[in-house]
């Protein structure tokens, strides 16, 4: 453990990488004002996938699109082994918030990586369907002894990390990790982060639901990811403009990651 330790803090010393697992801040962000201008456009009657998927096929289209695609994958994989390194090195007041900070930490590594992963699928002209890859996996898990027991507790589990980002954001717990600056642009940060994160954490809440749903059907189809759940909000009453606020509130949760890529604590 001494030897990871002292790997790590040698990582986060680096200032190349550094600056690398900063720019993984700024190609997150671009990823979700994606995702945010497509559920704008699916609420006012357009078509396409508010998810990863949709924000990867946008990226390729451009005249540069595998060369940023690269950039992505570069990227959001520095940030995820800077998350690492961070986790590694937790320190907190008692062991269980320490450990409590770690699984935080890993848990965003693991998502950066998975998205660092298809971006690099995407670079090289192939393509990934997020959504049916979900429902595939948990059709294999209902199938199996106690796998609907599985399901919802995974769907509690994303519920319960979307909350975390709600109250995370009405709380501005993101405040410890950057160096804000004084009078209005302190403001401005904070606004963007709190509407982020809001956003962020009921999208989050809504994919997970649709896994409690898919067990409690037993239909693993209604287990399909972000791009789905942003559809079903739409489908509520006042769906529409509800799915307008989150996918406006994603995409100020990606212009948030921009200043984050400045200003966070690294």
């Amino acid at each position: 453990m001494t030897t990871a330790k002292s790997t790590a803090r040698a990582a986060r010393s680096s200032t190349l990488f550094r600056r690398t697992a900063r720019a993984g801040y700024v190609v997150l962000g671009v990823v979700h004002v994606i995702i945010g201008a497509l559920a704008v456009s699916i609420a006012l009657g357009a078509g396409g996938d508010a998810d990863q998927d949709g924000a990867m096929e946008q990226i390729r289209s451009t005249p540069i699109g595998g060369a940023l695609l690269w950039c992505v994958a570069a990227g959001l994989a520095a940030l995820a082994v800077w998350q690492i390194a961070a986790a590694v090195v937790a320190a907190a007041p008692d062991e269980a918030k320490r450990w409590g900070r770690r699984v935080t930490l890993l848990g965003a590594a693991v998502a950066y990586l998975v998205i660092a992963g298809m971006a690099a699928v995407y670079a090289v002209g192939g393509s990934a369907d997020s959504e049916e890859a979900t429902q595939t996996l948990s059709a294999r898990v209902m199938s199996a002894p106690g796998g609907l027991v599985l399901i919802v507790l995974l769907g509690i589990g994303v519920i319960g990390v979307g909350v975390g980002f709600v109250v995370g954001g009405l709380r501005r717990v993101f405040e410890k990790t950057m160096d804000l600056p004084d009078g209005g642009a302190r403001n401005g940060v904070v606004t963007l982060g709190v509407i982020g994160y809001i956003a962020k954490g009921v999208a989050v809440a809504l994919t997970g639901a649709l896994f409690v749903v898919a067990a409690w059907t037993q239909d693993p189809d209604k287990a399909a990811g972000l791009d789905a759940a942003l559809h079903s909000l739409a489908a509520l009453p006042l769906g529409r403009l509800a799915l307008l606020l989150t996918g406006a509130g994603l995409a100020v949760y990606g212009v948030f990651c921009f200043a984050r890529a400045r200003l966070a604590r690294m």
